[in-house]
């Protein structure tokens, strides 16, 4: 059987401010009406005896994974979550050990390693590389897809293989990003291709040469999936024994230094969406040039990226420039310099503020919340509540809230009471008062929260119950 892992942990700072910690790329429509990571799942619809794909992400995308995941009708094989982030390749160890422990004894799954963040556009010739790399994967090897270069290019890595008939070629070497004039001379050989981070192979093969390579990575991850925890939909990795584990890619840790690496070429309209402007290449154009996307219009401008989430952009005279709009930043760049967001997101950080990690409007496993207003002991926010949702059973200690219900109908439970509010109502939660809002009709509720008190942080939450298995947490 062939097992997709579908590998969902990284944060894609490169297109802040649309890409955050808290929803990075992958779970983002950025190409397509789907999000990157459905996306990815669909992609392997069709391959030959196909198993549930195994997931791997960051704890804290773990409700948005299961919610989107849910929306395609897919039921994963499991959604692994990583305490912290260790690269690449313990992510792999641990989808490994446990597509072996449920495979049927002396079997040893194929696994097909993706990204969760790639385009590929021709998905045609995607599943026709798998089923070639399929064949090599069985009979032991470590199958790397090589994308075939349209253009020199400086941001990837390179892969070169040696000499042989095909369609599958032994590695000769793993090449670090080059410069251009280096790029130029591997393009022209015919002879390199891009490292897509797109692997396959079967578990054992992988762990084996994990094993020899890299045991302490081998170590950690046996460990952290043998002390691994049931969580709802969820398998929750000891931050403990995953925590001792250390952080390398598969390429460093395996495939360069394995002799049974091989390399299928794949031309298949990829991309990794690594930078705003390898997005804009991703997608279509119109007559002057320009990628648009949402409220946007433009005069005099030619070859730029243009992108609005929430209010009119006007753009005049612009060449070859990204412009990115969200409800709480606004990105202006030259095309040529959008690699340095990166650096903009570490002041960021630096200075502590929320815009690296979380946009102005917070999905949770209940709905979301926006906060469309605040300033000195007071804050506005507007919540969604899903239809059959309930929020945890919760206090403050510095604040208390103002609830007026705008559409759909709440079950308020404050204190001992519990009581219905329909549209135009509102009520009073006291500081320290236990209290709840749950939706229980066939619509989204909407509410608007005004809180008031000494301190207004998220953090200032007690949860007493909660379906969602968030007790004691503010997240």
């Amino acid at each position: 059987m062939l097992v997709p892992v579908i590998l969902s942990g990284g944060s894609g700072t490169r297109l802040w401010p649309l890409s955050r910690e808290l929803f990075p790329k992958q779970l983002l429509p950025l190409v397509a009406e789907r999000t990157m990571l459905q996306e990815t799942a669909l992609r392997v619809d069709g391959v030959a005896d196909v198993g549930p794909p195994l997931v791997v992400c960051n704890e804290s995308h773990r409700f948005m994974v299961a919610e989107q995941l849910r929306e395609l009708g897919v039921a994963p094989g499991a959604i692994v979550l990583e305490p912290v982030g260790r690269n690449t390749a313990p992510a792999v160890a641990v989808a490994a050990l446990l597509a072996l422990s449920r495979a049927q004894a002396g079997d040893d799954p194929v696994l097909l390693v993706l990204p969760a963040d790639h385009v590929i556009r021709d998905v045609a010739a995607f599943r026709a590389a798998i089923d070639i790399g399929r064949l090599a994967a069985e009979a032991g090897s470590l199958v790397t897809f090589g994308i075939v270069p349209d253009r020199p290019e400086t941001g990837y890595g390179y892969i070169r293989r040696a000499r042989a008939e095909g369609p599958t070629y032994p590695v000769a070497e793993f090449v670090e990003k080059p410069d251009l004039a280096t790029a130029v001379r591997h393009v022209q050989s015919g002879e390199y291709y891009w490292n897509s981070g797109m692997f396959m192979f079967r578990a054992q093969v992988y762990l084996d040469e994990l094993r020899a390579h890299a045991p302490a990575i081998l170590a950690a991850c046996e460990a952290a999936v043998a002390s691994a925890k049931p969580d709802l939909d969820f398998t929750r990795l000891s931050a403990d024994t995953f925590g001792t584990c250390p952080s390398d890619s598969i390429d460093y840790a395996v495939m360069e230094r394995t002799r049974s690496a091989v390399v299928v070429p794949l031309d298949a309209g990829w991309s990794d969406v690594g930078s705003w402007s390898a997005l804009q290449d991703a997608l279509p154009r119109d007559a002057s040039g320009n990628v648009i996307a949402g409220d946007v219009i433009t005069e005099g401008t030619t070859g730029s990226y243009l992108h609005s989430t929430s209010r009119l952009i006007a753009a005049v005279g612009l060449s070859d420039h990204v412009v990115v709009e969200t409800k709480d930043a606004v990105l202006v760049a030259p095309r040529d310099k959008v690699q340095d967001v990166k650096a903009v997101v570490s002041r960021l950080k630096a200075q502590g503020r929320y815009e690296t990690a979380l946009h102005r409007e917070v999905f949770r496993p209940w709905g979301s919340y926006d906060s469309i207003d605040h300033g000195e002991r007071f804050q506005v926010k507007r919540l969604v509540v899903k239809p059959g949702a309930t929020m945890s059973l919760q206090l403050h200690h510095h604040r208390a809230e103002h609830w007026i219900v705008v559409s759909g109908t709440a079950r308020i439970t404050r204190g001992e009471e519990t009581f219905l509010l329909g549209e135009n109502e509102s009520t009073f939660i006291p500081m320290g008062t236990k209290h709840r809002i749950e939706n229980p009709g066939k619509v989204m509720l909407h509410i608007i929260e005004v809180q008031s008190g000494s301190y207004l942080g998220e953090d200032d939450i007690v949860r007493f119950e909660d379906r969602y298995g968030r007790e004691g947490s503010s997240s």
